[in-house]
């Protein structure tokens, strides 16, 4: 892998399109060794060029961005509709490692984005809040690119996971391969958002769970600070009176029951920890899709 980027040195760059590149660029370099293979969202293998290879099989753009020579060793089917849902609910404000549960879903629906835009997937996003639905459905022209991250740079919190969201324009009516990303922190009331997956799985197209956590909430770690507030109901705990622990104990066991209630509806599901970089996050993603499509 090469040299990790902070996610706070991504997320410190505005253009959500450039800090895609360059989060992209950077986990390329990495993956020449690697061995991930399928359809939408993933790569062929890459090697280094060595004298005497098939010049056809030269990735040019790979060239372009690295100014190194890689060969493309095999072809992948890449015509797929990607779809990323994603939690702007006000849950999704908690900050961790300098920036918001928000923020890092963006930046890794960005980065995602990016790398199935160049295999010529077609990419839309729809975002769930609780006066704030939007959808942008799923293209892969170039000006729809940049419709798509300006999508994504203007996602706000806001309220709770609205209820009762009717997903019938978002998914193709047509046999287009599909999939679909869904980005949370998975707090929830009423199973509002298992009701959703549960929709969602119901259409019979591929998806994937990936599960923001704060690695404060994970472990408790609110140093300086006596009282926590939760962001949807303004119920505040005094954390003084709560033992490290046990608390790690009973976010342990939520985060147990959401993977298993998950995996139970044959979803994917893949924890993403904010102290990670987004590069591995991405490696996270391809790995937990890889699994899948053996």
């Amino acid at each position: 892998m090469s040299a990790l980027l902070d996610p706070k040195t991504i997320i410190a760059i505005k253009n959500l399109q450039l800090a895609a590149k360059t989060t992209v660029d950077s986990f390329m370099m990495g993956i020449n060794k690697s061995n991930v293979k399928g359809q939408g969202l993933e790569f062929s293998q890459y090697r280094i060029y060595e004298p005497g290879d098939d010049l056809r099989w030269l990735d040019w753009k790979m060239f372009a961005r690295s100014d190194r020579y890689y060969i493309r060793e095999s072809e992948v089917d890449t015509s797929v509709y990607v779809r990323f849902v994603i939690d702007a609910s006000n849950s999704m404000k908690h900050k961790d490692n300098g920036f918001t549960k928000i923020e890092y879903a963006k930046y890794v629906a960005a980065t995602l984005g990016y790398l199935a835009f160049m295999q010529g997937d077609a990419v839309g996003v729809y975002v769930c809040a609780e006066n704030n639905v939007s959808m942008l459905p799923a293209k892969k022209d170039n000006q729809h690119q940049k419709r798509f991250y300006h999508q994504l740079s203007s996602i706000e919190v806001n309220g709770r996971f609205k209820e009762n969201i009717s997903f019938k324009q978002l998914v193709n009516s047509s046999k287009q391969k599909e999939l679909t990303i869904f980005i949370s922190d998975m707090y929830q009331y009423q199973n509002e958002i298992s009701d959703v997956l549960h929709t969602l799985k119901a259409y019979k197209n591929e998806l994937i769970v990936l599960h923001i956590i704060g690695e404060n909430e994970r472990t408790m770690n609110y140093a300086g600070y006596d009282f926590v507030e939760d962001l949807e109901t303004g119920e505040k705990l005094n954390i003084g009176n709560q033992k490290t622990k046990e608390y790690a104990e009973r976010f342990q066991s939520f985060l147990n029951d959401v993977k298993q209630q998950i995996l139970n509806q044959q979803i994917a599901y893949c924890v993403m920890n904010m102290q990670q970089t987004i590069e591995q996050s991405i490696a996270l993603f391809l790995k937990t899709r890889n699994k899948i499509i053996r």
